[in-house]
């Protein structure tokens, strides 16, 4: 059995003799999440109680936090305080596997929730994408993604309505993937993957109920056909502690 760990046990004054001190607490609070004491969705103590058991000052508390926040090892709740991050899902890019199946498989929940959806006209960048002339109808859908009710991704997927041409009359908040191959028998063959680090502003943090600025991981997936056709373009913003990318390749030469 994990030792259970009173929540006061780390708001004491931690052994700053090696180095900083808001390093010295950071390596606290990471120990008991790595031993197990601080279970996924702990909360903990609030700043006040780090202050008053480690005499520490709050700017020093609060670059201890940041640091674990950056890390992914914990994050806020707004106006709720600091929690322990669950651990996070693994993605395959080279899968066409939608984010209901892949989350499911890893024995976790996922919900979907479709924030909007309307057709709009192509700008020159996504009628460059799409290979159609500016102006010309896409469908466009917005929605948040949760794991075990969590919000953890908010996405805009861009199809093509050539390809699947009443898409919007669907219910959009299940799986896709599992509409455009049952309904249209549109089938991916390729995809093209972009990831980077970036910050959630804006429409990203507002949907995803985090701090303006707080670290987000941006993946842009194009999806083509078997003739080359492009069936969607998704830019998918997600907090950096809920995806871990996990590729398996063969090495050419």
């Amino acid at each position: 059995m994990r030792p259970k760990t009173d929540l006061m046990d780390i708001t004491r004054a931690p052994d700053a003799s090696d180095g900083p001190q808001y390093l010295a607490l950071r390596d606290q609070i990471a120990l008991n999440i790595e031993m197990g004491r601080l279970k996924p969705g702990t909360r903990l103590p609030s700043e006040r109680q780090f202050q008053t058991g480690t005499g520490t000052a709050r700017g020093t508390i609060r670059e201890a936090l940041f640091l674990l926040e950056a890390e992914g090892l914990i994050y806020r709740r707004d106006r709720s305080g600091w929690y322990v991050s669950p651990p996070a899902v693994t993605y395959d890019p080279t899968r066409w596997a939608g984010f209901m199946t892949y989350v499911r498989e890893q024995g976790r929940t996922p919900g979907t929730e479709t924030l909007n959806k309307d057709s709009v006209p192509a700008s020159s960048g996504l009628a460059d994408i799409f290979r159609v002339a500016p102006g010309a109808p896409l469908h466009v859908i917005d929605r948040r993604r949760t794991i075990d009710g969590r919000p953890v991704l908010v996405e805009r997927i861009t199809v093509d309505p050539a390809l699947a041409p009443d898409l919007l009359s669907h219910s959009l908040d299940g799986s896709l993937t599992h509409i455009l191959t049952t309904a249209y028998g549109v089938t991916v063959t390729r995809n093209r993957v972009d990831m980077r680090p970036c910050a959630l502003v804006r429409d990203a943090a507002d949907g995803l109920g985090v701090k303006s600025g707080t670290p987000g991981l941006l993946v842009v997936r194009t999806s083509f056909d078997a003739q080359g056709r492009v069936v969607e373009y998704d830019q998918e913003y997600w907090r950096h502690d809920a995806i871990r990318v996990h590729v398996d390749l063969t090495v050419r030469p």
